[in-house]
């Protein structure tokens, strides 16, 4: 098998694994769905055109990947989703799973707010472009 073979299976494998996970997002509320296609799309534009354009004009999710790819936009809906979702889960760990320690639990809110304030400080809208009239 050459090199070049070997990295685009490689690079294939990583989109449909994140595809899985978009797909799983789907059906648990609690996991996201656009999230993993955006990594999908990522891994799709190494090695993959075919998958990487259909992500890209997919109805449902295909405007909200060009957002984010064309000006790492992320709508209010679905940051608000995101952030009840984190948050939801994080209660859950809390409340009813006892056996996981404390640190890992503190652990696991730091790492949740980082991306919570990541998530948040995304523009919700592309830039609008100015014309000059002068």
């Amino acid at each position: 098998m050459t090199r070049e073979l070997f990295i685009k299976i490689l690079w294939r494998s990583l989109a449909a694994f994140f595809v899985l996970l978009g797909l799983i997002g789907i059906a648990l509320p609690v996991m996201p769905t656009v999230p993993f296609l955006i990594a999908a799309l990522w891994a799709a534009s190494k090695g993959w055109p075919r998958l990487e354009s259909w992500l890209i004009n997919h109805p449902k999710y295909g405007p909200d990947i060009q957002a984010w790819r064309e000006y790492r936009v992320i709508k209010r809906r679905s940051k608000v989703y995101a952030l009840i979702m984190m948050a939801c889960g994080y209660i859950v760990l809390w409340l009813f799973v006892p056996q996981v320690a404390s640190w890992l639990k503190v652990t696991v809110g730091l790492i949740l707010l980082t991306v919570g304030s990541w998530l948040v400080s995304r523009p919700e809208s592309p830039p609008k472009t100015t014309t000059d009239s002068s």
